[in-house]
């Protein structure tokens, strides 16, 4: 048996490491997957001086300027076009991504949709043409969000969305446990928050892609919404597939409901797996 390889990419903070239970899953359904690290994430993050500072300053942390301020969408989805080409050797191949994964993902499958066969969108951004990922939240169908209240410092001033994940404080591992790991077993969430790199780049959620029915529009797609997410909120997950589905309705998104948190490759990881090879079939 033989099939067609799957590209992981994960969202804000994380790395290929979120992939890890998925990728096993998928190992015993006869599929083969591969994790990659998204631009300024994982392999590819850098942290401020004043995260390693001890003692620890709080209002450096907050103030200072993000080493990965200038990484947007062209840098990322540049990456993972790259990263598609070597995975795939040139064919296409199926791509899940979360949260904002979404957003490089649509960007690079708009540049070079012959690289991606199917998207799967998990609790990601999906976003509509020329609309930045910037104003989600502030929509009636993201405002409950519970990410947003994690930001430190000024995203403007120091050109990235900065979270401090290592704070003692509990009420701040609480609050980042109810954004990210709602669902997940508290060990492993602990596990998880101390993997995570502080700076998204604002750049990536500031600005959009254009997208075209020849480019995005012409790739199958499935979103996997997560129906008890705090990050990305349901309603707005729904909002994506609705604008999607308006402008191009010719090839309509195909749904899936999980009833989990955001981070569903953590919680429900056979569930995951389950809903991916069903869109990434081996072939005999």
């Amino acid at each position: 048996m033989s099939n067609e390889p799957v590209v992981l990419l994960h969202g804000f903070y994380h790395g290929a490491w979120a992939w890890t239970d998925v990728i096993a899953e998928l190992a015993g359904r006869g599929r083969t997957a591969v994790a990659v690290d998204m631009a300024a994430h994982g392999l590819h993050a850098a942290s401020p001086a004043s995260a390693a500072r001890r003692p620890f300053d709080p209002v450096a942390y907050a103030t200072e300027p993000s080493p990965v301020s200038g990484v947007g969408l062209d840098a990322a989805a540049d990456l993972l076009v790259t990263q598609l080409d070597s995975v795939g050797k040139g064919k296409p191949v199926c791509v899940v991504a979360h949260s904002m994964g979404g957003a490089v993902l649509t960007r690079a499958a708009e540049r070079q949709p012959g690289l991606v066969a199917h998207m799967v969108y998990l609790a990601a951004y999906m976003p509509a043409s020329n609309t930045p990922c910037l104003g989600y939240p502030a929509l009636p169908e993201g405002r409950d969000n519970r990410f947003m209240q994690l930001l430190v410092g000024d995203p403007a001033a120091i050109g990235a969305l900065r979270i401090d994940h290592r704070s003692p404080d509990p009420e701040a591992q609480s609050a980042i446990r109810e954004a990210f790991y709602g669902d997940v077993e508290p060990s492993r969430a602990a596990a998880a928050t101390a993997l995570l790199s502080c700076d998204a780049p604002l750049a990536m959620v500031a600005e959009s892609t254009t997208l075209t029915e020849q480019g995005w529009g012409s790739i199958p797609r499935t979103y996997v919404v997560c129906t008890k997410d705090r990050t990305i909120p349901a309603g707005l997950q729904r909002l994506f597939i609705t604008q999607a589905d308006t402008a191009f309705p010719t090839n309509p998104t195909t749904v899936v409901e999980l009833p989990t948190a955001h981070s569903a490759f953590l919680s429900a990881p056979a569930r995951v797996a389950d809903v991916i090879a069903d869109r990434a079939p081996a072939t005999w």
